[in-house]
């Protein structure tokens, strides 16, 4: 970055968040800001992902969350967290910088080759299988948190509302300490949410499994198995009262009485 560019959007009055500089601003996600930065120590490009000046606790207790679950892992799946710090009172994380795209980007009307999304798919199962081992759950996998690069690697991104599940409980049904992410609150993506996480129910890894089905429906098919644009209550009742749609009836739509038995 130029010594007279101008600061990164978002952050107005800093180009430099501790010995990190803040080179633009390349995306946001639900728990904060993520910039292209450089590691001025390391003479290292990074992503450096923000939450500054939120009193919110409950806000700044899943952000703590997002690190401590991400960070846990080494996986060629799975964004890589290189350092989770506090400066001026701003959160922030650093990862490694990707390059490439969301596969959001890549979903087509119609579809995309069966072998493509197969490749992908594997890929992504195998950074849950790792996440689900270790006791966590994403509980927002969608195709903007899965990252193409320009390789053909696949990376989940973003635990910003990930729980760490209790490890001693079979199939990790509940939790190890009530928090935000509890029974009654509703938190991930609508449109890919499991009907129990959508109901605020406890949700445990086959929650992530559902959506992980979406995410590969709507890669074959161009679109999500259910209406468009997205009716949460009618989806949610197509889902607990009714059998999914086949992948070849990819024009089926869900009207209001979808839920009707």
């Amino acid at each position: 970055m130029r010594p007279d560019a101008p600061p990164a959007a978002g952050l107005p009055d800093r180009t430099q968040l501790s010995h990190y500089r803040l080179v633009e601003r390349i995306g946001a996600g639900g728990m904060g800001i993520v910039y292209r930065a450089v590691d001025t120590g390391l003479d290292r490009p990074v992503a450096l992902k923000v939450i500054g000046h939120v009193s919110d606790p409950d806000r700044r207790q899943r952000f703590a969350k997002e690190a401590r679950a991400a960070a846990a892992f080494n996986h060629p799946n799975i964004v890589t967290i290189y350092e989770v710090d506090v400066h001026d009172g701003i959160d922030f994380i650093v990862m490694e910088l990707l390059s490439g795209e969301s596969l959001d980007h890549r979903i087509r009307p119609g579809g995309l080759p069966l072998a493509d999304v197969l490749g992908w798919a594997e890929q992504i199962a195998c950074a849950l299988e790792a996440a689900h081992g270790a006791g966590i759950v994403h509980r927002d996998i969608k195709p903007s948190n899965v990252m193409l690069t320009a390789s053909g690697q696949v990376k989940v991104l973003d635990f910003g509302v990930a729980k760490v599940m209790a490890p001693d409980v079979p199939d990790a049904t509940t939790f190890a300490t009530p928090d935000a992410t509890g029974p009654g609150a509703v938190l991930g993506s609508r449109g890919y949410m499991s009907p129990e996480q959508a109901q605020g129910q406890i949700v445990n890894a086959k929650s992530d499994v559902f959506s992980f089905g979406v995410v590969v429906f709507e890669l074959l098919t161009g679109q999500r198995p259910g209406a468009e644009p997205f009716a949460l209550p009618c989806w949610i009742g197509a889902s607990v009262r009714k059998s999914p749609l086949a992948p070849s009836s990819p024009s089926a739509r869900c009207s209001t009485s979808a839920g009707a038995t």
